[in-house]
Parts: structure tokens; sequence; C-alpha cells
């Protein structure tokens, strides 16, 4: 999952840049998630990638150009925030299943080892 996570994380950083909400997510799009495989995902994602990828591709192209520039284009500006929601929320819920894999391969006994930084003060 570690490199759907730094692509999803890099398609949020584009869309955090300036300009359009369009032009961000057709960056977003072009440049991280259109070779993201489905199976590389979780499968808590999936459902919702499919959808984002079908949201974002569903129109035909006109001459030089491809199906998401052709969509994007047309997408309304609350069809494209919702598309630029979807992403993120996406994104946040593989950062939280993210750190739940990086828990569940803490040492055994079940949590990090803590270390009191001001244990001598207590001592005197």
């Amino acid at each position: 999952m570690d490199l759907a996570w730094q692509k999803f994380r890099a398609a949020a950083l584009l869309l955090a840049r300036s300009g359009t909400v369009k032009e961000r997510l057709y960056a977003a799009y072009r440049h991280q998630l259109c070779d993201l495989e489905v199976d590389t995902l979780p499968n808590e994602v999936r459902d919702d990638f499919c959808a984002l990828m079908r949201t974002l591709t569903r129109e035909r192209p006109l001459r030089g150009e491809d199906a998401a520039v052709a969509t994007i284009r047309k997408l309304s500006a609350n069809e494209a925030d919702q598309c630029a929601t979807l992403l993120i929320e996406i994104f946040a819920r593989m950062s939280n299943l993210n750190m739940l894999e990086e828990v569940a391969v803490l040492p055994s006994g079940g949590s990090a080892q803590v270390i009191p930084l001001f244990a001598a003060e207590g001592r005197g």
C-alpha cells in the first residue's frame, strides 16, 4: 500500500496548490492517479476509487484530448469540488489504514515503549 498511499498523498498535495479546482483535479489525476491499479489499494477504498475514476473519465474525448480532459472540462464547479473531496477522503482513509498497519506490527506487548523524559526530576 505504500506506493498507492504515496500517490494519493502527492495527489492531495497537487489539490492544495493554486489554480482552479479543475486544473488541480486534472493534475492530480494525470500525474498520480491515472496509472494506479485498483488491486494495489486497500479493499476499504477500492469502490470509492473506482467511482472517482469513472467520474473523471466518463465523457467521450474530442480530437486531441483524453477522456479526463473532456470530462473535467464538462464538470460543474460543484461536481469538481465533490471529486476533489472524494480524493481527499480516500487519502485520509488510506492514511488511517496505514497507521493501523504500523500499530499492528509493534513488538509483542501491543504498545510502544514509553521512555520517561523527566524521570530524574522525581528523584532527589
